[in-house]
């Protein structure tokens, strides 16, 4: 078998078998057709021609092109995979992956955002406009329940149960959790949701285009369409700059709902399901915030810290 058709067939059992989510899908098809392109180049085309010489060539180009290294795990976790698929499959009689070193990764530490900050943050956008409650809407729902951009942007109203004050987030694997929306968040999406109603009403032509289509859409962009995972991180960048905070982004809303919740005596196994960690291990890296926190307040009041 060719090797663009076996990657293909690997794409296509981890789309229907393992309900990998479409933007791991799309890096793991984009990092594989730089396989595939460099393997050509070496006149290698078919499946069974990967070898430890073709793994190791690929890989020392990539760090010649400076890929940092979480991309280069990246790149190795979907060139393991494959050949794994291959081998299973008998396209492939050994893995060569089983030689190659994973890079080491250094553990960068969230910067949790402090409550001052989250406060101007939600208080930057214009909330006399649709798209300024919109974004409030967005920034206090992103922090209140530590969603994922990706959960965000694909929030449908039916989602949302207002009256028990949950959101279901759809997560990696197609897994759903529910989380808890406090009375703030809960407050901030009414007034979008009204205001947009209101809106609607008045340009019957826009909500006819939206019906059926996107009307479930909690977050639409101003024309009715959905929001783009690119599309929120502009927001975000955009408010931060008003509010006078530099290199805020997304993930820092996720963040600091995690380390809020630990700092205020939360347990690790909770947090780990409100964010919808498939391992406790991936959770554990927030504990680390929160050492230095009780560290900073023995410092402060101990009288001989």
């Amino acid at each position: 078998m060719s090797l663009d058709r076996a990657i293909d067939s690997y794409l296509d059992h981890l789309r229907v078998e393992r309900a990998l989510s479409a933007n791991t899908l799309t890096a793991y098809a984009t990092d594989l057709a730089k396989l595939a392109r460099f393997a050509e180049e070496k006149s290698v085309t078919t499946a069974a021609g990967l070898d430890l010489g073709i793994i190791t060539g690929w890989l020392a180009e990539l760090a010649r092109e400076g890929l940092g290294a979480r991309s280069a795990a990246r790149h190795l976790s979907a060139l393991r995979g494959l050949c794994k698929f291959l081998v299973r499959e008998g396209l492939l009689e050994q893995d060569p992956t089983t030689l190659t070193a994973r890079p080491r990764l250094g553990r960068r530490l969230p910067r949790a955002l402090g409550e001052a900050e989250l406060v101007r943050l939600l208080e930057a956008p214009d909330v006399t406009t649709l798209r300024g409650l919109r974004d409030r809407a967005m920034l206090s729902i992103s922090y209140a329940a530590g969603l994922r951009v990706s959960e965000l942007v694909r929030l449908e109203l039916g989602d949302i149960d207002t009256k028990r004050g949950v959101v279901s987030a759809l997560g990696k694997g197609s897994k759903r959790r529910l989380v808890p929306l406090g009375e703030v968040a809960l407050a901030h999406l009414e007034e979008y949701l009204t205001a947009r109603d209101a809106d609607d009403a008045q340009n019957e032509k826009r909500a006819k285009k939206n019906a059926g289509k996107h009307e479930k859409l909690v977050f639409r962009s101003p024309r009715g369409g959905p929001l783009t995972r690119q599309g929120f991180w502009k927001i975000v960048g955009q408010h931060a700059r008003a509010a006078g905070m530099r290199g805020a982004h997304p993930h820092q809303l996720r963040h600091s709902f995690a380390t809020h919740l630990l700092r205020g005596g939360a347990d690790l196994r909770s947090v780990q399901t409100l964010l919808g960690h498939a391992h406790v291990v991936t959770t554990e890296i927030y504990t680390h915030v929160t050492r230095d926190h009780v560290r900073d307040a023995h410092r402060r009041a101990h009288p001989r810290a």
